[in-house]
């Protein structure tokens, strides 16, 4: 499991997700369970997934999942698809958890052998799929950041480059006509680091002009 650190600065609101999809795979007395980690932000996208997986696995005796979405507080929500209360969700989701990890969802699609596994059994089996695509997964820690934009004459600019350099901001697009507009994405943490320096820079002539949540 490797962790990519975006940013040096440490912020207290920082979370880590997952880079890309990944599987992973359990059997147990004649069952499998498939199991598939995908990166979300919101609950629609968590819905794209399950009913894609419900087409390709259509077959299958039940399709489980949890995930946790980044928020305060965090959103999670887990579902069992048939399988006794809390044998299904719950441990895919206390995976999930014990990496730390947010908008992630993980789905888990359970082919039946024709032997019950019992309680115990289907909560290790939830538990050991799920924990089996989450260990091949790369793990990004996210900074939650705000679309900001600046636009500054041409004389201007370069000292707005220096800013976003120096705070270390995304720029994502730059455009220019009778003066330059710069979009960006600022994390939280950052923004009024941003706004204090423009006021610095506008006392010594640099105007500078900020539109946030764009």
């Amino acid at each position: 499991m490797k962790f990519l650190v975006k940013d040096k600065y440490i912020l207290s609101n920082s979370f880590h997700t997952i880079v890309a999809p990944t599987e992973g795979l359990y059997k147990e007395k004649g069952s499998k369970f498939i199991a598939f980690a995908h990166p979300v932000s919101n609950e629609n996208e968590v819905k794209i997934i399950q009913d894609g997986l419900k087409k390709q696995f259509f077959d299958a005796r039940h399709h489980c999942y949890a995930y946790i979405l980044a928020g305060n507080p965090e959103k999670t929500r887990t579902y069992d698809d048939g399988e006794p209360n809390h044998t299904a969700g719950t441990p895919i989701l206390n995976q999930i958890r014990s990496l730390g990890l947010q908008n992630v969802a993980v789905f888990v699609v359970r082919y039946f052998g024709g032997t019950k596994l019992g309680v115990s059994g289907l909560i290790s089996a939830y538990k050991d799929a799920a924990a089996d695509a989450l260990s091949k997964a790369e793990l990004l820690e996210v900074f939650p950041s705000t679309n900001i934009r600046i636009q500054c004459d041409y004389a201007d600019l370069n000292e707005a480059m220096k800013m976003v350099k120096q705070f270390e901001l995304k720029l994502l697009n730059m455009e220019s006509s009778n003066y330059c507009v710069l979009d960006i994405a600022c994390k939280d943490e950052m923004l009024d680091l941003v706004k204090n320096k423009i006021t610095d820079l506008e006392i010594i002539g640099i105007r500078l002009i900020l539109e946030i949540d764009l």
